[in-house]
């Protein structure tokens, strides 16, 4: 399951493209089992899938005919079994790269949403080793890859919808039903929606206020974008943040002091679980809404 940082960082990117929180946060998980690193050596790396298949056709010449005859490239889909392990798949990347870089860059599958590198240019990137730098850099950035790739392929709406046939159809292709992908969807978001926002509050007597900064602040971002009150989730509490959190207070009839106190937390957590509600009712009436042939 993912820890407080890595819902964080979902929850923010998801704010940024316009999806809402638990519907990415069901992605991530099924994508990723819940995991969003490995440690390779000193560093924390995405965890990766190799495409031999990606490979081969990328390759030519004696370069192809080397990576064959190495096990790395194959014309066949799934003929180059990835190890088990993230640690020897980072291995395997590594010789691929000492054949040709770009080339087992783009053959691979990263991070949390699991989007090829072979999409860099279509997703906006000036190239595969910017794509890969963004995912490489920290959870936020595989989180920001994966809301990418779901706002370019037109999967938005569908995740909107609830419909989790159209979505897994078009993010895990024609064999979703095999892999049970849209139920799975379906029962990681009832989950997460159930729990509301990833947001919790500070210990009692740790109220937030301007010049705070760290978790719980970008935990207080997200929950205030998601209410109606859209900002940076950048973990400091600025200007912008007391602002926001002035505005929420005014709306609710609390003293607007910009300070996150108990009582603005608990207001806050009663409208963010309001807004769940409201959105799995919607999601029911527009269930009977949907044209069936």
């Amino acid at each position: 399951m993912f820890d407080t940082e890595t819902r964080n960082a979902i929850a923010a990117a998801a704010t940024e493209f316009g999806i809402e929180p638990a519907a990415l946060l069901a992605v991530a998980e099924i994508e990723s089992g819940g995991k969003a690193y490995v440690r390779i050596g000193a560093r924390r790396e995405p965890l990766i899938r190799f495409e031999g298949h990606y490979f081969d056709r990328r390759l030519v010449g004696e370069k192809r005919s080397f990576a064959r005859r190495a096990g790395l490239s194959s014309p066949a889909a799934g003929a180059i079994a990835n190890p088990s392990g993230q640690t020897a798949r980072w291995r395997l990347l590594d010789r691929a790269i000492d054949i040709d870089r770009k080339a087992a860059l783009e053959s691979v599958s990263w991070g949390l949403g699991q989007v090829m590198g072979a999409h860099w240019a279509w997703l906006g990137f000036g190239s595969v080793e910017q794509l890969v730098a963004e995912v490489r850099s920290d959870v936020g950035g595989q989180a920001r890859l994966m809301a990418r790739y779901i706002a370019k392929a037109g999967l938005s709406d569908a995740l909107a919808a609830r419909d989790w046939v159209r979505f897994a159809r078009g993010y895990n292709g024609p064999g979703y039903r095999k892999n049970r992908y849209d139920r799975k969807l379906a029962t990681a978001y009832g989950r997460y929606a159930n729990n509301g926002t990833p947001f919790s509050r500070p210990e009692t007597g740790s109220a937030l206020r301007r010049g705070a900064s760290g978790t719980a602040v970008a935990e207080l971002q997200i929950a205030l974008s998601v209410a109606g009150y859209p900002l940076t989730i950048d973990g400091r509490f600025g200007r912008l943040t007391e602002m926001a959190l002035r505005n929420f207070q005014q709306t609710e009839g609390l003293p607007a002091n910009g300070i996150a106190d108990s009582a603005t937390l608990a207001a806050l957590g009663r409208r963010l679980s309001l807004a769940a509600r409201l959105r799995r009712w919607w999601a029911r009436i527009a269930a009977f809404l949907v044209p069936r042939n």
